[in-house]
């Protein structure tokens, strides 16, 4: 098949043709503080935090699922809005190459039935779902108009992804016409869902700190190890969603978001399909100025995998990979981390664990990451690094069954 041959059956694939644009009806409230749940698989996610002020502006946000199905959803997030939120139009395409997209490929959202929605202080919301089908992979654009947005507005900072803003921008054209800005960051949006073509599928959620958020991968090309582990499942269906956040800890939250413990209801528990969560924390608890002992760490361990086990999800352990050489590096957080690895390995608490530490650890020297998948900075693993991370990780349907 040539390129273009491709390029018109994955435009086609999606089935999303616009028939006209409809007269706005009124916005649809959900109750203040309430959050919708969600159906189907969640295929695409990014943790809420606070990224900025809000502003009268459409977004033209890129995300690139990892399941394919039908009937796509899109969450809205104002986890950390002040003011209600409005969205005003909402649509869903196939990116094509910067803020333009494939041909006829863009369709409106609806929620509730309707065109708009205002998301209160704190709250989500789901939309309805869209029909067509969405490949494995594809590269998604979702776009939103804020117009009356103020105040702090929720999103994921560190997306490593090109998005598009624009004043004057259409949500539901093509082209790039009016998509003058480019952000870094994903703004309202943290979950995408689809229905699955298996419908015994599921979902991975990777419940992590700056590692699993991707720093130290090459920005643009997909290369954290949650994305690593997507194309390694797509085959049978099985949803990734990445919950990572750059500075996150087990025990305590500050810089980097509210703590994994106080985050996994809204990050993990309400993703619809979850089957398995990946417990990826611990680094940032140990190292020299936070200093948490190993007991203490563990015990938020067990914690997250009681509150899971509870929820009916499976818990894969990661064992804390090596950091000598980052400046927060003593040789008490060491052994602290030795300690905690110990754990993870022999204490019987989670249903699979995945042994990153043996991974990444340089042979000759355990305590520091093997040099060739070192990003540079001694903490963060490289694009290898990345890929080492995802196939230390053995596919969760064959460990985890509960």
């Amino acid at each position: 098949m040539s390129g273009r041959g491709r390029a018109c059956r994955a435009a086609a694939v999606l089935l999303l043709t616009l028939t006209g644009q409809a007269t706005a009806a009124p916005a649809a409230t959900p109750p203040a503080g309430a959050t919708v749940r969600g159906s189907g698989v969640v295929t695409w996610a990014a943790s809420a935090q606070r990224v900025g002020q809000g502003a009268d502006r459409a977004y033209r946000l890129i995300v690139k699922v990892s399941a394919g199905g039908s009937d796509l959803r899109i969450r809205l997030s104002n986890a950390y809005g002040d003011h209600h939120l409005t969205v005003d139009a909402a649509h869903a395409g196939l990116q094509s190459e910067g803020a333009a997209l494939k041909p006829r490929t863009n369709r409106a959202l609806t929620f509730g039935g309707r065109q708009a929605v205002t998301v209160p202080p704190g709250g989500a919301v789901w939309s309805d779902p869209m029909p067509g089908r969405v490949p494995a992979g594809a590269r998604l654009a979702v776009s939103l108009r804020t117009p009356d947005a103020r105040g702090p507005a929720t999103g994921h900072e560190l997306a490593l992804t090109t998005s598009y803003l624009g004043r004057d921008a259409d949500p539901g054209g093509d082209g790039d016409t009016g998509w003058t800005l480019t952000t870094g960051s994903w703004w309202y949006l943290d979950a995408v869902s689809v229905r699955p073509a298996h419908p015994r599928a599921g979902a991975v959620v990777a419940l992590g700190d700056s590692i699993t958020d991707g720093w130290g991968s090459t920005p643009g090309l997909d290369r954290r190890w949650p994305d690593d582990l997507a194309r390694r499942l797509r085959a049978d269906g099985t949803g990734v969603a990445n919950e990572g956040i750059s500075g996150n800890r087990v025990l305590t939250g500050k810089d980097g978001g509210p703590s994994a413990g106080r985050r996994l209801e809204r990050d993990v528990l309400s993703q619809p399909g979850a089957r398995t969560v990946i417990l990826y924390e611990g680094v940032n608890d140990l190292k020299a100025d936070h200093a948490a002992g190993a007991d203490e760490i563990v015990a938020g361990y067990r914690e997250i995998t009681k509150r899971a086990h509870a929820a009916g999800l499976c818990v894969v352990g990661v064992t804390v990979a090596p950091f000598q050489g980052w400046p927060q590096w003593d040789t008490d957080a060491e052994a602290v981390r030795r300690e905690v690895n110990h754990e993870v390995r022999t204490g019987g608490d989670f249903d699979a664990v995945a042994d990153v530490d043996r991974a990444l650890r340089d042979p000759r020297d355990p305590a520091r990451l093997r040099p060739d998948l070192d990003s540079g900075d001694h903490l963060h693993p490289g694009d290898d690094g990345m890929r080492a991370i995802a196939g230390a990780v053995d596919h969760p349907s064959r460990n985890c069954r509960r």
